[in-house]
């Protein structure tokens, strides 16, 4: 077994005696350990490896300053700044293979940054007092395993010794397991939701056979901010935005919400991508009792308890239009957008609940009206679920990134381009 190194990143003024446990665990199993120290409040009597002096540099400030000043809102800024610095450069320099963090609620926010300035793949393990609740803050769109401390991080007990145990060997567990070998295939990232699913299945089928392998993210806004993501770090060769949803959420307050620049990395890294309005019918809350007041008379479909859908109106569709088009506008690369003229969700086909061709067509003449002239529209008639559909758009963007792999120098024989606004019956 392959000697690896684990860096355990806590407050050593505070979590000494915890840091230091799992330290031994990680030696006794054979394993070299980098201690980082991100502590203000006091000197550790504890061993340090990269001290809280140079976390403190790293963020922008000096120790003696935070200690004299005592503002433990600016010192969190700072310490959080210089983890993140310091992960990214230490792991860059191969100092460490893996990081483990402990910590309570600033703690967890300081370790937590450290651990999402590396790159996927990288075993990360953070043992939180706040991990059983909302852990999207620190985790973020990185493979970040939060672990609930059940107790509080202060001194080793029969429990705590059992959590901190538990978490060492998950962590030592990572970073021994070997990704078994397998052949690397060019990547297409595609977003999906249960209303589109068999859209992107059938796609997928079609794209997997052609050689490509296909990351599927779902589009609950920490999918979409995921997949934006990887296409900004040059993981992805291709994208099929089939499942825009998270645009419904971002403009009426949902749930699901990607934030405002979804849909601009493929733009902005000119990445081939076909676009489509998927699930832009509805907005996703939780319970039905958490649709916001303002919402009161519009049509609502329970998907299941804990997600309550709301159908989009003429107005909201003819704005998110308008935005889509915006977005994709802002293209470098090779783009195409679909319409499926019979509706963009399971639920939006004739006799569903969702089924409202009006609204529908707002957003198809919306994103028509302030779409770029030099970027194809395709329209067709079916619902985004039939496998024409599917087909049709997995074909599109096999045309795209073939061309561009033509004309770089590797000939590759493509379908002929269809011209804008074609409607296939």
């Amino acid at each position: 077994m392959q000697t690896k190194t684990i860096a355990i990143i806590a407050a050593l003024d505070t979590k000494g005696a915890e840091a230091q446990f799992i330290e031994h665990i990680v030696r006794a199993r054979g394993h070299h350990s980098l201690v980082i120290d991100v502590g203000v409040l006091g000197d550790s009597k504890y061993r340090t490896d990269i001290k809280c002096t140079e976390i403190a540099h790293e963020g922008g400030a000096e120790l003696d300053d935070l200690r004299r000043r005592a503002d433990k809102a600016h010192a969190m800024e700072a310490m959080t700044r210089g983890a993140g610095v310091v992960a990214a450069k230490l792991y860059a320099a191969h100092r460490f293979d893996a990081l483990i963090g402990i910590g309570g609620s600033a703690g967890t926010v300081i370790a937590s940054n450290a651990m999402r300035a590396l790159p996927i793949g990288v075993p990360k393990v953070m043992v939180s007092t706040v991990a059983s609740g909302d852990t999207r803050p620190y985790v973020g769109v990185k493979d970040i395993t939060m672990m609930y401390s059940v107790v509080d991080i202060a001194g080793l007990n029969r429990i705590s010794t059992r959590i901190l145990a538990n978490a060492a060997g998950a962590v030592i567990g990572m970073v021994e397991t070997e990704v078994p070998s397998q052949q690397e295939r060019p990547l297409i990232a595609a977003s999906m939701f249960g209303n589109t699913t068999p859209c992107v299945d059938t796609a997928r089928g079609v794209l997997e056979a052609a050689g490509f392998e296909v990351l599927v993210f779902h589009a609950t806004g920490a999918g979409g901010m995921t997949m934006e993501s990887l296409i900004t770090d040059g993981y992805v060769d291709g994208v099929l935005d089939i499942t825009t949803t998270e645009w419904a959420d971002q403009l009426c307050g949902g749930v699901f919400s990607a934030g405002p620049k979804r849909l601009e990395a493929a733009a902005l890294a000119g990445i081939p991508q076909v676009v489509a309005p998927g699930c832009l019918d509805m907005v996703n809350f939780a319970a039905p009792e958490t649709v916001p007041s303002k919402y009161a008379g519009r049509k609502i479909f329970r998907w299941n308890p804990n997600v309550t859908l709301m159908r989009t109106d003429v107005e909201e569709n003819r704005e998110l239009g308008r935005i889509l088009a915006g977005k994709i506008n802002q293209s470098t690369g090779p783009v195409r957008v679909l319409i499926p003229l019979c509706g963009v969700s399971q639920l939006d086909s004739a006799g569903r609940e969702f089924w409202w061709p009006e609204s529908d067509q707002a957003l198809f003449n919306s994103l028509k009206e302030h779409l770029r002239s030099d970027i194809p529209l395709i329209e067709l008639k079916t619902n985004i679920n039939d496998a024409a559909f599917a087909e049709r758009a997995a074909q599109e963007l096999l045309e795209l990134i073939n061309t561009r792999a033509s004309r770089a120098g590797r000939p590759i024989p493509s379908r002929q381009v269809r011209e804008r606004n074609e409607i296939q019956s």
